[in-house]
């Protein structure tokens, strides 16, 4: 490939029907041919490779992704110690844990991950989902209350509670608390027993763009780990974490986080979990789905994580979790049927919203605001931002989309 393709049109085409103007991506041109040496490939495979970001040293787990090879140890993860130690006190104790999760894909298969994991070691596990609507966003102090009332000693939260630490404050002297997050924390940590997360201001570990499923695995990961120290399983059967990449690999495709090293190592093996078909309430929704094919992750992008995501937007916001977590071919069959359903009328209601708030972008466009203001009466708050991501990229500027309630 010749340098000085990159300067001039991209496979002859300059701009893209919409006006957009196509460039070749920067990528150094030594690197790809470099890579194309080492692994024994085309050179133009070795180009395209280094035009992704992928260096020498990379490639070869780009293309051939290993967990064993890219799994990172947990410790690395600050407050990953003391969380593990305190799980595993708990399963040592057969206490009574929560599982404190969000609506969402990646907050449903780490609330499932999470509250299988600690079943399989013998905890009685709560798992809770807030209402979106009721309760909103994370953890809520009446939701804590309630769980420390039904004898919980020990609350996890996934893929929520970095920014909770006034409603986690309803757990002081009755249960601990462990939260599981990813999301950003620049503000105060919640005053619990241990905040593992990777985007953490102090944290080291390089790990920032994992999801809260992948970070409820190295919690796993790192109190098997524990349990092993203290001889836990030289009479008991030891979990397999391998068979619940499947749902990890859901979370980190439907978070959209990135597909290299240790998160593509995730999907790679979770799709071979997948493929077998061992988790009913995922083989139910692959038959619903109409998918006989090897899975992808566009299996898990586009097939089963907007299902998935429906239920949390306009319908019960622990269907999904329960999915995944059926043990009951019927029943997974029965909530399986519903999700489709569900996200069959989410569709038709984004559809709706969507044409209106198109509508009204033009007529602001035409007037010349910069940004877009958009709102009506009965507007479904569970799709107005899907709608705004919409607008967004049609019009190319800023867009807020909201629901008037009552008027």
């Amino acid at each position: 490939m010749d340098d000085s393709a990159a300067q001039g049109p991209v496979l002859g085409v300059t701009r893209s029907l919409t006006g957009r103007s196509w460039q070749w991506r920067a990528g150094d041109a030594r690197i790809g041919l470099g890579i194309a040496q080492r692994l024994e490939l085309p050179e133009v495979l070795g180009r395209l490779l280094a035009a992704r970001g992928i260096g020498l040293d990379d490639a070869g787990d780009f293309l051939e992704p290993k967990l064993r090879a890219l799994m990172p140890d947990p410790a690395r993860l600050a407050d990953m110690d003391a969380a593990a130690d305190r799980i595993a006190a708990a399963v040592r104790s057969g206490e009574h844990v929560a599982v404190f999760g969000d609506y969402d894909v990646d907050g449903a298969c780490a609330g499932a991950l999470m509250t299988r994991f600690l079943r399989d070691l013998g905890c009685q596990v709560t798992p809770y989902v807030p209402d979106r609507i009721k309760e909103g966003y994370g953890p809520n102090a009446p939701a804590i209350a309630a769980l420390c009332d039904a004898g919980a000693s020990l609350v996890i939260c996934v893929d929520c509670g970095i920014a909770a630490g006034a409603a986690l404050a309803a757990a002081e002297g009755r249960a601990d608390v462990v939260v599981l997050d990813h999301h950003k924390a620049e503000g105060v940590l919640p005053a619990v027993l241990a905040v593992v997360n990777p985007n953490r201001l102090d944290c080291t570990s390089g790990l920032k763009h994992i999801c809260a499923a992948a970070v409820a695995f190295l919690a796993a990961t790192a109190t098997l780990r524990t349990l092993r120290r203290a001889d836990w399983f030289a009479r008991r059967k030891e979990p397999d974490l391998l068979a619940l990449l499947d749902i990890v690999a859901l979370a980190t495709v439907c978070d959209v986080m990135p597909l290299t090293g240790f998160n593509r190592a995730l999907v790679a093996q979770g799709l071979k979990v997948l493929a077998k078909r061992g988790r009913i309430g995922l083989a139910a929704l692959l038959d619903v789905a109409g998918q006989k094919d090897m899975p992808s992750a566009h299996t898990l992008g586009f097939v089963l994580g907007p299902r998935i995501n429906a239920s949390g937007r306009i319908a019960e916001a622990d269907l999904g979790l329960r999915l995944l977590l059926s043990e009951d071919a019927i029943e997974a069959r029965v909530m399986a049927e519903k999700l489709d359903e569900v996200n069959r009328r989410r569709q038709e209601v984004e559809g709706d919203i969507l044409g209106a708030a198109l509508a009204m972008a033009e007529a602001q466009v035409a007037a010349g605001h910069a940004v877009l203001l958009l709102a009506a009466e009965g507007w479904h708050p569970g799709v107005v931002g899907i709608v705004a991501g919409r607008v967004k990229e049609k019009f190319n500027r800023p867009a807020c989309v909201a629901g008037i309630a009552g008027g």
